[in-house]
């Protein structure tokens, strides 16, 4: 096998497991395991994976700065929280996630309607100043880089909700690792709050499709749903509808 036509099986692989393993896929393929690791160890120079003891995983997406993300993908993202919005019922309590993403839910949710909105993050929470509803914001340690609270005080405090809907952000998405982010505080607020939560919907742009973060939220499968973008490659979307509970594309 010549080897482009090993790294684009092993690209291939990486999509569709989540992982390769340099033993297994050298027995399989009846090569030695240094020859693929050696394939590994390239890919990984050029960007294409990223090397983990014993074999490789999925690229871990970049994590521009708030001001950055706002500039990425806004038409779709401003889509996004419109389809969102739409699932919102009056008098709902509404847990939203903090991301420029989950910022258009806002934006789309109509002034006068009567609901109460909680979030952790103060950059929502601006947001929400000329709108009727109730806004509990849960304060914390700030975690910077995605400008929500973090740390003991904000999950003693989402211990107490029962929202009826949680949209939930997050920085990748894997058919087999599930959604994921960068933090691995912020990974545990995300995971208090969808516990306590009916239900849990993540807004996710298509660059995060078929990625791998640090630190795990949740399986594809335990959402309620996911809101993507229309038009996705069928070869991407169709191991997340076998999956998830359904797929509202906007």
């Amino acid at each position: 096998m010549l080897t482009s036509q090993r790294r684009a099986l092993i690209s291939t692989r990486l999509a569709s497991d989540g992982q390769i393993i340099a033993g297994e896929l050298a027995e399989e393929l009846n090569l030695s395991e240094d020859t693929i690791r050696r394939d590994l160890r390239d890919m990984a120079a050029d960007g294409l994976l990223k090397r983990v003891h014993g074999g490789a995983l999925p690229i871990t997406p970049p994590l521009p700065d708030l001001e950055a993300r706002q500039t990425i993908s806004a038409d779709v993202k401003k889509r996004l929280g419109r389809k969102a919005a739409e699932l919102v019922r009056t008098g709902q309590l509404v847990f939203i996630d903090g991301g420029t993403t989950n910022a258009e839910i806002v934006r789309a949710l109509p002034r006068e309607m009567r609901l109460t909105i909680a979030t952790h993050s103060p950059a929502i929470a601006a947001l929400l100043e000329k709108h009727r509803a109730e806004v509990i914001l849960i304060g914390g340690s700030l975690y910077k880089h995605s400008m929500v609270a973090t740390g003991a005080a904000a999950l003693a405090a989402i211990g107490t909700l029962r929202p009826d809907i949680f949209f939930l952000g997050a920085t990748a998405i894997h058919p087999v690792h599930g959604l994921s982010t960068g933090n691995y505080e912020e990974a545990a607020v995300k995971r208090a709050i969808l516990a306590q939560s009916a239900e849990t919907i993540a807004l996710m742009t298509e660059e995060k499709f078929d990625a791998v973060s640090p630190h795990r939220i949740m399986g594809v499968e335990e959402t309620a749903g996911l809101i993507a973008p229309a038009g996705m490659a069928q070869e991407v979307s169709e191991p997340y509808r076998r999956k998830a509970a359904r797929i509202i594309e906007a």
